[in-house]
């Protein structure tokens, strides 16, 4: 049988809102994270200042995943690339 992993709950800040995050990470990638979003939400705000905090979320979330799609397939080419250099 699978060990589970245990559960933390951890308290953090985004955009001037509290949340309890769960997960099975270290509370301190916890805050990692959250401070990651924090400051993504901020910069884009900054930018465009008519934003509510609905729409700020959403942009936040598809330039978040807009990024890790670009990194996701840039891993892809050099594993790729290492594969064929192994050869």
């Amino acid at each position: 049988m699978a060990e589970e992993k245990k559960k933390n709950r951890t308290t953090v800040e985004i955009y001037g809102q509290r949340y309890v995050i769960a997960g099975t990470e270290s509370s301190s990638h916890i805050h990692l994270v959250a401070d990651k979003v924090d400051l993504k939400m901020r910069e884009i705000q900054s930018h465009n200042r008519v934003l509510d905090t609905k729409q700020l979320a959403v942009l936040t979330a598809v330039n978040t995943m807009n990024e890790y799609l670009k990194i996701k397939e840039e891993l892809k080419k050099l594993q790729q690339r290492i594969g064929k250099e192994e050869s």
